[in-house]
């Protein structure tokens, strides 16, 4: 750690890059889709939208003595496929060199996701860390927050001095995760803490339900985690559940534990959480209803809103969110309740610009990017055109669906993209004149939203098994990378939880 001149303020580096691959969406994810911020940006980006870079800089504004000093940060628009090679060399050598160019640095604070991948790259951030590493030296504490879905990886362990996780599902503890990494971070660079880190690689990858934290199984091992890192010696736990749709070599869960000079504090209580997770694996797993099933489930439903909910197109899991599969099945069966149904189709949102508001176009709607998915033609009439642009629902960030268009089939209402946009609150739908609660029946492209969002006023929700790049139906994806044998994708996995340490303090090298 560089010495600290008490002529100058301690200086904290302060850098993101957060995004989430799923390896079956065939549209490749570009630079041009990240929001990039650079130097004061950074800062008037992330000022006042509970995001985790705000809640690290309120912590840090706490000590007058501290600079906060931005650097580089990149968010997906939303998630999306691999990431060229190119594209990733640009982000992350731009990333890179405003850390070179950002002067001497006391302590860094890393945003991160954990579950990119880019051709060539499988663990981005990995890569980030350990150049970054190079650039700022061993001596300079560096902590990083990460997504529970998350690909935890040994680069990512070397190379930060501690990690720290959300604890939430759906993810609601941005600020809380971006405040708990700071906090670790000043200990750090006050020398109270020798973070030792143990970890658990669990062969499992799961989906469904119980994995919501409030409700779930899941949410009891992450409240043991937050028990163990509120304990005595305790620092930072939690569970990543990976993300399934990222089909790299070290996908699976990993229990995770961070304590303060006592490795076998933190090995026990890895092995513990993961031994848990691996009975209550089955429990973990998505139960679907088939899609003709699910329609004549909600014509059977007379009052309130059916929820159709169909994870396997959820853009913000990483799918094109192109599928039309429940548009498809509703215009079988003659459903003839008033639907609501967002897609992403660049060619259909053309023609009704060019047909205008009240126009007629005859067109294809749905498959645009993945074969899975053959195109439905329609008969539409142009209710309205926009630009894409308008504010989360959620955190208040500004959301880009580039050009979008409502469009009325029969009685379906399709708000159609040109490009995808995070579908886990109803921001697009209320930005484009459509309250899904007037709606006898809607589709929603996220596989858990906050519960305000659908599930506390919808009269049913029905999770589909629609064909997706995102289904949480995981043996039906094709992954051809992941270590194997994993559950579910194999039958009689056998495991035994072996702890690895991680320290950058030597005492506890194993």
């Amino acid at each position: 750690m560089p010495a600290m001149s008490p002529t100058r303020p301690t200086r904290i580096l302060v850098a993101e890059c957060i995004h989430e691959v799923c390896s079956f969406n065939p549209v490749p994810t570009r630079y041009d889709d990240f929001l990039v911020h650079r130097g004061d940006q950074l800062l008037a980006y992330h000022r006042g939208i509970g995001s985790e870079v705000a809640g690290a800089l309120g912590v840090f504004a706490e000590r007058p003595s501290i600079e906060a000093v931005p650097t580089f940060g990149a968010r997906g628009i939303t998630s999306g496929g691999t990431i060229p090679a190119a594209d990733f060399t640009r982000l992350a050598d731009e990333f890179l060199g405003d850390l070179r160019t950002a002067g001497p640095a006391d302590a860094v604070y890393f945003a991160l996701h954990g579950a990119m991948a880019a051709e060539g790259e499988d663990d981005p951030e990995g890569y980030l860390l350990a150049e970054a590493r190079k650039i700022l030296g061993d001596t300079v504490p560096i902590v990083a927050s990460f997504d529970l879905h998350g690909v935890l990886t040994d680069r990512m362990l070397r190379h930060a001095d501690a990690i720290v996780l959300y604890h939430t599902y759906p993810h609601i503890d941005f600020l809380e995760t971006g405040q708990r990494a700071a906090r670790l971070l000043l200990r750090l660079l006050d020398r109270e803490i020798r973070p030792v880190t143990a970890r658990v690689r669990i062969p499992a990858l799961v989906r469904g339900d119980e994995l919501i934290t409030a409700t779930g199984v899941y949410g009891e091992l992450i409240r043991e985690a937050q028990a163990i890192e509120r304990g005595p010696g305790g620092l930072s736990a939690g569970v990543f559940i990976g993300n399934p749709f990222t089909d790299v070599p070290d996908l699976a869960c990993y229990s995770v534990v961070c304590t303060d000079g006592d490795p076998d504090l933190a090995r026990r209580e890895a092995v513990r959480l993961a031994e848990r997770f691996w009975e209550l694996r089955e429990k973990m797993q998505a139960r679907l209803t088939p899609l003709a099933q699910a329609v004549r489930q909600a014509s059977s439903v007379t009052r309130g809103t059916v929820a159709m909910v169909d994870a396997a197109d959820a853009t913000s899991s990483g799918a094109p969110g192109d599928s039309n599969a429940v548009l498809r099945e509703l215009l079988a069966s003659g459903y003839a309740g008033r639907a609501l149904i967002p897609l992403v189709d660049p060619a259909a949102v053309a023609a009704a610009f060019s047909a205008g508001v009240e126009g007629t176009v005859r067109v294809s709607v749905g498959g645009a990017f993945d074969r899975r998915h053959r195109p439905v033609e329609v008969v539409a009439r142009v209710r309205l055109v926009s630009d894409g642009r308008f504010r989360s629902e959620s955190f208040g960030q500004e959301w880009y669906a580039g050009r979008t268009a409502v469009l009325q089939v029969e009685t379906m209402t399709l708000v159609v993209t040109a490009r995808p946009v995070h579908l886990y609150d109803r921001s697009l739908f209320f930005a484009h004149g459509q309250d899904p609660r007037t709606f006898d029946l809607v589709v929603v492209k996220s596989p858990h939203c906050q519960r305000h969002m659908y599930a506390d006023w919808c009269a049913k929700l029905i999770n589909v098994d629609a064909p997706g790049a995102t289904s949480a139906n995981l043996p039906t994806l094709g992954h051809t990378r992941c270590r194997r044998p994993v559950f579910p994708l194999d039958v009689n996995v056998a495991f035994t939880p072996q702890a690895e340490l991680f320290s950058r303090n030597t005492d506890f090298h194993q």
